[in-house]
Parts: C-alpha cells; sequence; structure tokens
C-alpha cells in the first residue's frame, strides 16, 4: 500500500516480464489476539474485532487487485494470494517455499538505530530465515 511497496512492485514486475517469470502478490495479516483484552470487554470488543479484520481484508485485496491490474498491463502472469500468520515473516517465507518462488521482492523502510530495533523489520528477518534469495527495494 505505501510508495515505498509501490517501487518494489515495480522493480519486481520489470524483473519478471524480463525473464519471462510469473509472480505471486501476497499480503500477510497479523491475527487478533483476544487474550490482550480484558475478560469483561471481550464479549463487546469481538464485533469491534471482526469490523477490523474485514476492513483489513477488503483493504489487502484492493491492494492485490492493483498488483494484478499492473501486471496484466506489464504482460505478466499474477496471482494474488492473502495470509492470515500472526508473524509476517514466516507467512511470506511459508507462502514462497509452498509456491516454489524462486525470488522474493520486498521494500524496506531502511530503518537504523532505535527505531529499527523498536520496530523491529519484516524484512530483515525474512532476509535471515529464508534460503530463497531476497531482492530489498528502498
Amino acid at each position: 500500500g505505501s510508495e515505498l511497496a509501490g517501487t518494489a512492485v515495480r522493480h519486481g514486475l520489470a524483473l519478471a516480464k524480463a525473464v519471462g517469470a510469473k509472480v505471486t502478490a501476497l499480503t500477510v495479516e497479523g491475527s487478533f489476539d483476544v487474550y490482550t483484552v480484558p475478560a469483561s470487554r471481550v464479549y463487546e470488543m469481538s464485533e469491534a474485532f471482526a469490523q477490523h479484520a474485514e476492513r483489513a481484508k477488503a483493504h489487502a485485496q484492493k491492494i492485490l487487485d492493483g498488483v494484478a491490474e499492473q501486471a496484466r498491463a506489464a504482460g505478466v502472469v499474477c496471482e494474488i494470494v492473502q495470509v492470515e500468520q500472526d508473524h509476517p515473516y514466516e507467512g511470506i517465507i511459508e507462502t514462497a517455499e509452498q509456491r516454489g518462488c524462486d525470488l522474493i521482492v520486498m521494500a524496506s523502510h531502511g530503518r537504523s538505530g532505535i527505531a529499527a530495533i523498536v520496530l523491529g523489520s519484516v524484512t530483515t528477518k525474512v532476509l535471515t530465515h529464508t534460503k530463497i534469495p531476497v531482492l530489498v527495494c528502498h
């Protein structure tokens, strides 16, 4: 959804077109943990959780539809996938492995110092835990 992610999409599609590869466009949503809500509020919060999950899924679908349209315009075969996984990096790696992907293309905000430590980085975790090559765009 970000401008940076758009850059990664453009680079990934250009590379796929150049080598005649197909693309799997992926969004990974974390699941919601009701254990973080006080027991007395679980019932009232369940509807809010459900609404948020539906909005997140619709937003992810909108992003994926945009990627699929860009792929069609570029003449690249594209499959879109939505995954729910508590740890997004695991969802990325598992999906790439299951689908036999040769390359993972990701965006990175390039945070450093305290911001990187506090916020972590899905990209860093993918780089650390996968055996599949990763192209990082920033």
